[in-house]
């Protein structure tokens, strides 16, 4: 487990989540500009959706295949990625005959949002599921290939929404070309997704899953009811605002995801190499991204004048630059939080992240409402910002928790191997 490995691994994490993130920048950016901000709250409330089934499918899917099939033999990787891209599969097409059927019902401008978000959202989850497939089995380059046919194929798709005045024809460009991308990542594995493997891979993994399944829905649920709380009490245009800031993140965020597709399977080599350098592993893991947040945030409020912030967002600008302190300090949390995930996924403490993650959940929702309710967006964003630093306290305590006990089944072990070599000698 050489330095030069670890980088290089590390390196095509970033690369992948570069062009990921870029290309949903640009995405809002050109949605954000065409909509205008109450638009743009509609189409982040499709995407905030979109975020809590992609967790269902990481949870279910993708993240027992990173634990348990990370660095294996290639033949145990392929059957095992075979099951979970088909469970990514069933889960998209499940909410997608879902969100049709929730869009047929609303109607009007939000509806046909859900509509097309349900038409895309199968192909959407198949092509995440080959990224994180790609990383468990250390070929980071062909999980940043496929991101790369998704960004080329939706530039066109962009081009062609340009000047439509609605939503739905966005999130079809935005959805559309990862079917593009999810079948050159067929051709890239060689592997066919199978839907009639997803029971025997759901019952094998349940532990883990069930787990996994909760602590994602209840951290994007978070996201998606506060959100959806913002637009019922502030309106649609705070949820714009808020969307907005957050879109001033995106390189930042590029940092975060890249590094957290390999982080799991990074930390799992520490544990099975060196077991007593988790702890820093996740230290510097989780400092080194604070640390890159806070001085994005920094570079936003004091180095972005006015006529560069319009000209990205046009009239989104104004409303989301008031947000950026405290969405900046927010993600700065997040970045502490993923150090400490990080090490209780390599550990496979999946009780203690579910833990972590339904309280700091419980007080993103919380804190982002009553903060909406007292002062708008304003008071949403600096509420939920609060929760995160709380949350990430707990996080960190799990985390020492989990490593006292790892050390502690740990010794039994190594004192009964020392005496069987005594003797042996």
């Amino acid at each position: 487990m050489g330095i030069r490995g670890i980088l290089g691994r590390l390196s095509w994490g970033l690369g992948d989540q570069a062009v990921s993130s870029m290309t949903n920048f640009l995405v809002g950016v050109v949605v954000a500009r065409e909509l205008g901000v109450t638009g743009f709250g509609i189409f982040s409330l499709a995407w905030v959706t979109y975020g809590v089934v992609l967790n269902v499918s990481r949870g279910l899917a993708t993240d027992p295949l990173m634990v348990r099939f990370s660095a294996v033999a290639p033949d145990r990787w392929r059957a095992a990625t075979t099951s979970a891209t088909g469970t990514a599969v069933a889960v998209g097409l499940a909410f997608g005959a879902l969100s049709v059927a929730v869009g047929m019902t609303l109607g009007g401008s939000l509806g046909a949002a859900f509509v097309a978000l349900g038409v895309v959202v199968p192909g959407m989850l198949l092509q995440d599921s080959w990224r994180y497939a790609f990383f468990a089995a250390g070929q980071g380059h062909k999980a940043f290939v496929n991101d790369l046919v998704w960004a080329a194929g939706m530039v066109p798709a962009l081009l062609l929404a340009a000047g439509n005045d609605t939503v739905w024809v966005f999130v079809l460009a935005w959805g559309g070309a990862s079917v593009l991308a999810a079948g050159c990542g067929w051709l890239q594995s060689g592997i066919t997704p199978r839907l009639d493997g997803v029971g025997e891979w759901l019952r094998r993994h349940k532990e883990l899953g069930s787990r996994y399944l909760m602590e994602n829905v209840s951290n994007s649920g978070a996201s998606q009811l506060r959100m959806y709380g913002v637009g019922g009490i502030v309106g649609l245009s705070a949820v714009g605002a808020i969307r907005g800031a957050e879109l001033l993140l995106g390189p930042f965020l590029a940092l975060l995801m890249g590094l957290s597709l390999v982080a799991v399977p990074e930390a799992s080599r520490v544990l099975r190499h060196a077991p007593h350098r988790l702890a820093r592993f996740c230290l510097v893991l989780g400092g080194g991204q604070a640390v890159a947040a806070a001085l994005w945030g920094l570079a936003l409020l004091f180095a972005v004048p006015d006529s560069v912030g319009r000209l990205v967002l046009d009239d989104v600008w104004g409303p989301a630059s008031q947000l950026i302190l405290p969405v900046a300090l927010s993600v700065t949390g997040a970045g502490v939080v993923a150090g400490a995930a990080a090490g209780l996924r390599a550990l496979g403490a999946a009780s203690r992240s579910l833990r972590a993650q339904l309280f700091a959940s419980a007080g993103y929702l919380g804190g982002g409402l009553a903060g909406a309710w007292l002062a708008g967006a304003l008071g949403a964003t600096w509420g939920s910002t609060i929760a995160m630093w709380c949350g990430a306290v707990v996080w960190w305590l799990q985390l020492r928790a989990a490593l006292r006990e790892h050390a502690a089944t740990a010794e039994p072990k190594t004192e009964e191997f020392a005496a069987i070599e005594m003797r042996t000698t």
